[in-house]
């Protein structure tokens, strides 16, 4: 399935539509991902940028990539305002699906239900919150699995009023454009997804 295809046809149809003025809640886990995805949508969406992470263990690393998001956006000229939501820091939804996939490998079955996790909680709040759509940067990093977030965010679309938005933000050059973004406006670039298990 060619997710990237997907969505570039989806904006099409909302450039064609006479309500071009569409909402939506962008998941991000950190500014470096958040940068080539917000080159592509901004201009199309009227965008949130919800952080939602409770994989990340360590609260000083939660704020400190939070602030990044913040000043990164504060940077943008963009012909749409951009909002940033910080969510709650709570590591204990994390470690709750993690039971006992401690020892799972990177890329395995904790890393499924972590998407998972993240992906429900911005469906709820943007449902709660009447975004038209609602997607995440997760698809950008080429060490997460496109295919598995985006049939997450597949299921979630029978659950939830808002409208998933496929993606996999790494095509086109996504990921290396990130990478030059982040140099641009020397952003904090982490070398792990947040969780201990990722730091061992």
């Amino acid at each position: 399935m060619n997710y990237n295809l997907l969505m570039e046809k989806e904006i099409e149809n909302i450039k064609k539509s006479k309500n071009s003025h569409k909402t939506l809640l962008l998941h991000t886990c950190c500014a470096p991902c958040l940068t080539a995805c917000l080159e592509r949508l901004s201009d199309i969406f009227q965008i949130t940028i919800y952080y939602y992470n409770p994989n990340i263990t360590n609260e000083e690393e939660y704020n400190k990539r939070l602030i990044e998001v913040e000043k990164y956006v504060k940077q943008l000229k963009t012909n749409n305002e951009i909002k940033v939501v910080g969510a709650p820091y709570e590591p204990k939804a994390f470690f709750e699906i993690a039971k006992g996939l401690e020892n799972s490998p990177e890329k395995g079955k904790r890393c499924y239900k972590c998407y998972k996790l993240r992906l429900e909680q911005t469906a709820s709040y943007a449902s709660l919150n009447n975004y038209d759509y609602f997607a995440t940067t997760l698809t950008l990093s080429p060490y997460k699995n496109a295919t598995w977030i985006n049939e997450i965010g597949s299921d979630l679309n029978n659950k939830y009023q808002s409208t998933y938005l496929y993606s996999d933000f790494k095509k086109k050059n996504g990921y290396k454009r990130s990478i030059e973004l982040s140099k641009e406006y020397n952003l904090y670039r982490q070398n792990y997804c947040g969780c201990i298990y990722s730091y061992k």
